[in-house]
């Protein structure tokens, strides 16, 4: 609470900021587009006024949108700022960027000489094969095309990008290395 006027003890409010958790349409990126679902729970939540919420939903490209003078007023003074923004939660395995879909998996160095069979459970619980008969380097980056995020208004998707990390023994046997030496020469 700042002091504003020293005169009349008008004081200045500001308001924190929160989170407001919804689901929204498959398909849409950050700042992207604001949906009838999430529209009716900050209507509820908020009372704006109906033209605010239309407005919301034309400024679907921006990351946020600002209603000038439509949040509330201070005491006595005039209305504050109502600001939205959208942000996508972070996910243990995929980091989005766009409409494609990036994932770190970890092989080990047997598979990545010899070949390994493996799938990784998609956002929707599909499986995507994943699995190579050839040598895979460290840190090399595979695309599964259309494995991505689906496009908005489109049956199209984005692709999956699998980067691969291998995972190298801690250590090896005077035995072991003799054998690696003879069969890698």
């Amino acid at each position: 609470m700042d002091l504003v006027c020293e005169q009349c003890q008008n004081v200045k409010y500001e308001r924190e900021g929160y989170f407001l958790t919804v689901d929204i349409e498959k398909g849409m990126q950050d700042g992207q587009g604001w949906y009838s679902s999430l529209v009716m729970v900050v209507w509820e939540s908020l009372f704006m006024p109906l033209s605010c919420l239309l407005s919301i939903m034309l400024l679907c490209m921006l990351q946020e949108v600002v209603f000038y003078e439509d949040g509330e007023p201070i005491i006595d003074g005039e209305p504050g700022d109502l600001k939205f923004r959208i942000r996508t939660a972070p996910h243990d395995v995929f980091r989005r960027e766009g409409n494609d879909l990036h994932a770190t998996v970890t092989i080990t160095l047997v598979q990545a000489l010899v070949g390994f069979k493996k799938t990784i459970k998609h956002l929707d619980e599909h499986l995507v094969d994943i699995s190579s008969k050839g040598i895979t380097k460290p840190k090399e980056v595979r695309r599964f095309k259309g494995e991505g995020m689906p496009l908005h208004f489109s049956t199209k998707n984005g692709d999956l990008y699998i980067t691969f990390e291998v995972l190298f023994p801690a250590s090896l046997t005077v035995d072991q290395k003799t054998k690696i030496k003879e069969v890698l020469g």
